[in-house]
């Protein structure tokens, strides 16, 4: 109160603003390292790759692009699900991508390899990055792909610095999904392409299924299609087209999550009982709200004036 009585209305209304803006940065930021430590212990990392590529008798200085697109493509579809977005783009090889949310850098690799353009990946979660790297650098490839860690709500990267943007499946961890798009945009070169399939809801989900998926997968303000049009339309992006796979995703997440069930001895001895079964539980929700034709998925294409 004191401070109150000793500072004028304007100054106390500003710091106000301040206050709120610093408190929704906080809250923001909690969820984006949740979402890093997420990834700190997923199921898929460098070491069970390589392990992978051990158990089939090809030694780490034999490793090649063939050889690790068969382990390493940790997102919906495989190298198939990679052709199709690179069709949609047209990727040719004096293209620089910009792959958000990278992850284990299996299709900047791919892409790299198919079409010989420069690709740089995008990762928050600094081991993910340095899992990718070594994965890169055993398949000797690092001087065409890149990673660097960093937060895609304030990409380390200049103005118009890509003639392409693409993600895959990623997007859905992010909050201020507004933000990211303003940031892809601002990247993208003039003329360039943004592709990208992201899991979606066919409607504002549940505060009860939103929560669980945030608990559980780390999630954060799931989007519909409708969303995603209006925000690259506010930042200039002109849709191109969008293709609906929420059918070709449910058979897929039945199948992933038999996978990662599959996997059970080794998480278990590298993450401990609690952690499977948490993880299991939350996935097993995720599966069943795309049967139930809750959730939905869509390959996004838009181009930049």
């Amino acid at each position: 109160m004191i401070f109150a009585k000793i500072l004028p209305s304007m100054q106390l209304q500003h710091l106000f603003k301040i206050f709120n803006c610093l408190k929704t940065s906080m809250k923001k930021n909690s969820r984006l390292e949740a979402v890093e430590h997420f990834y700190d212990f997923h199921p898929i990392s460098a070491k069970q790759i390589f392990d992978a590529v051990a158990e089939r008798g090809i030694a780490k200085e034999d490793i090649t692009e063939e050889v690790l697109q068969l382990h390493d493509q940790d997102h919906y579809g495989g190298t198939q699900a990679v052709d199709r977005l690179m069709t949609q783009a047209s990727f040719i090889s004096s293209d620089h991508l910009l792959d958000v949310c990278s992850g284990m850098g299996g299709p900047a690799r791919y892409i790299s390899w198919k079409s010989g353009c420069r690709v740089t990946g995008l990762d928050l979660t600094a081991s993910r990055v340095a899992g990718a790297i070594e994965l890169t650098e055993a398949a000797r490839m690092s001087e065409r792909v890149d990673f660097v860690q960093g937060n895609a709500l304030e990409m380390p990267f200049d103005n118009h610095s890509f003639t392409c943007v693409i993600g895959q499946e990623a997007f859905a961890h992010i909050p201020n999904k507004k933000q990211l798009i303003s940031e892809c945009a601002r990247v993208l070169k003039p003329g360039g392409r943004m592709v990208f399939s992201d899991i979606m809801s066919h409607q504002i989900l549940s505060k009860d299924n939103a929560d669980r998926l945030f608990e559980g997968m780390r999630f954060s303000e799931i989007a519909t299609l409708q969303d995603y049009t209006s925000w690259l339309a506010s930042v200039g992006l002109t849709l191109v087209q969008t293709t609906d796979l929420s059918s070709e995703w449910t058979r897929i997440l039945v199948d992933r999550h038999a996978m990662y069930r599959s996997l059970e001895t080794q998480t278990v001895s590298r993450l401990g009982r609690e952690h499977f079964d948490r993880y299991d539980r939350a996935y097993e929700h995720f599966v069943g709200l795309y049967k139930a034709g809750v959730m939905s998925g869509a390959l996004v294409h838009a181009f930049k004036e």
